[in-house]
């Protein structure tokens, strides 16, 4: 019975020792004062999306003004082909 409290004790321990280090590193977390914040990653978030936005809307533009028919003009040419 001496060798079962000896183990319980040691994880009763060993469970109180890991306790403290978590509570100290939640509340180092909490209490830190970092430049991250929700407002910046916001902000990073919506400025990548009009970016995109705006990409995405040159390309539309340039493959139907551009691409497109030129690329259709060139496919008929091919099979209109008289030699």
């Amino acid at each position: 019975m001496g060798k079962l409290n000896g183990t319980m004790n040691k994880l009763t321990v060993t469970a109180y020792v890991k306790r403290g280090r978590i509570k100290k590193m939640i509340a180092g977390i909490f209490a830190g004062k970092k430049g991250e914040g929700f407002v910046d990653t916001a902000l990073k978030i919506l400025i990548s999306v009009v970016v995109g936005a705006l990409l995405l809307a040159g390309l539309y533009a340039l493959f139907k003004d551009t691409i497109l028919p030129t690329l259709t003009q060139r496919i008929q040419n091919l099979f209109n082909y008289q030699g």
